[in-house]
């Protein structure tokens, strides 16, 4: 059932048309996911439908009594808060203590564990995790999120995936996370030359039907082409408006002329050489480095190979970061050292865009790098690779403070290549750019002639790039060979062997338990208990099946709804504690038996 109409809807910055003519709905159990390149509006859609901001024209109907959270991409703060006080912001008084638990889980499954916390302390990835915790727990038929897998890492993205599909109501995101994509949503929006494009389908359905759409677009565009050739060559022999029929021809030739066609090649080309990198390059030889008294981690050794392709994981805060500004030469490591090969030429990919001067003109900052670079097609100037990054030429003289984020995070990623580096540092690149330039900027990598290492939580950029991995674990930097989801499958596959053999232990342990027991007989007490158990426990579960149909019921009743919250979650307690007791008087008897 439509929960939201967006009806012809255009919105225009400064002379850039964003969004043209856009009509869809939204259904309430569709998980949708919005993709496009950087600066086509899709933060700006995201605005539209939150009541952020307004369209031009055309206009966005709600259903009757739709609740709608938002997680905007650049959330704001105010100072004084607790990150409780914080998340509570638009929950109603009365919610606050139904809330409270789920809050906290949500916190803490996030790696936010402090609830007392200013918020203005807090770093801008911890932030980030905090407002999304505020968009999840707050009663909602619409949740609206902007790039909701920036800043958390692998196992929390995991988390989010089973949050979001197991969630009642309707979810529609921007994000770039294409395994997140393939596995929470079920229809796409593709946002294309102020368009948009439905696809009822995950994101590799997505993949076919739009290189369907395109296969038709071309077939058109290449027909009006042909007639648009044959109606020139009419109109240079002359022709004159004299009938009915050739004025015709005319008005035909000018409107097929006056068409924009389909703009079928809209991908980003990256192409760019290096700089030589003799036989030495990079030798880390013991390095430690630890932040108020924390081990982030301790005696690293590794020399990196020439075609290296590594990539660095870990949870947040663990050291990933602090591990590349070392290689970067940003910062020292308390011990240990490393050494640089003479020709080495590094290119950072930071994650704040440092040295991105806004004041300055894009051109500008894209010569600054270099005027010319050479590439295996011969010599490119700045301007022509501005124009591969998606940078037409009027774009060009914009300043850069009026480009949109993740335009920004492409023109840093292109000044750099400007630089012509022989060994790239990453760090997480897939923050803020499209899927389009993440997917050009692989095939980047995979003929870069030089290292590469990158630290990312984008499982798919890992399983594409990279063939080794590091991964942090309690002050230990531990090498892997092989990508995202082999060393994943390693992990599970040694979580389930240790899984068994605690298993089997327990096991020998319950046969001692059981030896032990068997000497044992119920009490009279015990006895009553044991008869009457399953009895009990049979008229639990009817209760808790009540107070879950009370809590659905009252979902709007804020007055009521703490209280048979609480009633459920005895019920729960009480089962649980009743099936324990179950197992262990039905163990006795069993052990009796057997004597």
């Amino acid at each position: 059932m439509p929960i939201l109409s967006v009806e012809n809807i255009y919105k225009n910055y400064s002379e850039k048309t964003l969004l043209e003519d856009i009509t869809f709905f939204i259904n309430d159990d569709e998980k949708i996911g919005i993709i496009g390149i950087n600066g086509t509006g899709k933060s700006t859609l995201l605005k539209l439908i939150a009541g952020e901001e307004y369209p031009d024209a055309g206009k966005i109907t709600y259903s009757n009594g739709i609740r709608v959270s938002y997680l905007p991409q650049n959330p704001s703060f105010e100072a004084g808060n607790t990150v409780l006080q914080q998340i509570y912001k638009y929950v109603s008084n009365d919610m606050k203590q139904a809330l409270e638990y789920e809050a906290k889980s949500i916190l803490t499954k996030l790696g936010i564990n402090d609830f007392e916390q200013d918020v203005s302390k807090l770093s801008g990835g911890q932030k980030k995790r905090v407002a999304l915790a505020a968009a999840l727990i707050s009663p909602a038929d619409l949740l609206i999120m902007d790039e909701p897998t920036n800043h958390i890492d692998n196992e929390m993205v995991e988390w989010l995936e089973k949050y979001l599909k197991n969630r009642k109501g309707a979810v529609i995101m921007v994000t770039h996370d294409r395994y997140f994509l393939d596995r929470v949503s079920n229809r796409i929006l593709e946002i294309d030359n102020g368009k948009v494009y439905s696809y009822a389908t995950n994101y590799s359905g997505f993949l076919e039907l739009k290189a369907q759409r395109l296969e038709v677009s071309e077939g058109s565009e290449r027909k009006r082409q042909s007639i648009l050739r044959t109606e020139l060559e009419w109109m240079k022999r002359g022709a004159r408006a004299r009938s009915t029929k050739q004025k015709a021809r005319i008005d035909r030739y000018t409107s097929l002329n006056e068409q924009s066609g389909t703009a079928i090649n809209t991908d980003l080309e990256i192409s760019a050489g290096s700089s030589r990198l003799g036989r030495k390059t990079i030798e880390i030889n013991k390095i430690s480095k630890a932040y108020n008294k924390k081990i982030l981690f301790k005696d690293f050794s590794y020399i990196v190979n020439r075609n290296d392709r590594l990539g660095i994981i870990g949870s947040n805060g663990c050291g990933k970061t602090t591990l590349l500004c070392i290689i970067a030469g940003v910062l020292q490591p308390d011990e240990g050292e490393i050494d640089k090969g003479e020709t080495v030429k590094i290119g950072y990919f930071t994650q704040e865009n440092i040295g991105l001067d806004e004041s300055k003109r894009v051109i500008e900052y894209i010569r600054e790098g270099a005027e010319y670079i050479d590439t295996p097609e011969g010599k490119i100037s700045a301007s022509q690779m501005g124009e591969n990054f998606l940078f037409p030429s009027n774009l060009q003289w914009t300043t850069i403070s009026k480009l949109s984020g993740g335009e920004k995070r492409r023109l840093y990623l292109l000044r750099i290549i400007m630089e012509a580096p022989n060994i790239l540092l990453l760090d997480e690149p897939t923050n803020d750019l499209d899927i389009v330039t993440l997917t050009i900027l692989e095939n980047y990598l995979d003929t870069f002639p030089g290292a590469v290492v990158t630290v990312s939580h984008d499982r798919y950029f890992l399983d594409r790039v990279v063939d080794k991995l590091f991964y942090f674990n309690e002050g230990q930097i531990i090498g892997f060979t092989g990508n995202y989801s082999e060393w994943l499958n390693s992990q599970n596959n040694q979580a389930s062997s240790q899984q068994s053999s605690a298993k089997k232990n327990n096991e020998s342990s319950d046969t001692r338990n059981k030896r032990d027991n068997a000497i044992k007989k119920l009490s009279f007490k015990e006895q009553k208990e044991y008869d009457g158990i399953e009895v009990a426990i049979e008229a639990l579960e009817k209760n808790l099946a009540k107070a879950e149909k009370a809590i659905e019921e009252n979902l709007s009743n804020y007055e009521k709804l703490p209280t048979l919250i609480e009633e459920k979650d005895l019920l729960e307690t009480q089962i649980i504690e009743c099936m324990e007791r179950f197992e262990y008087l039905k163990e006795i008897v069993d052990s009796s038996i057997r004597i």
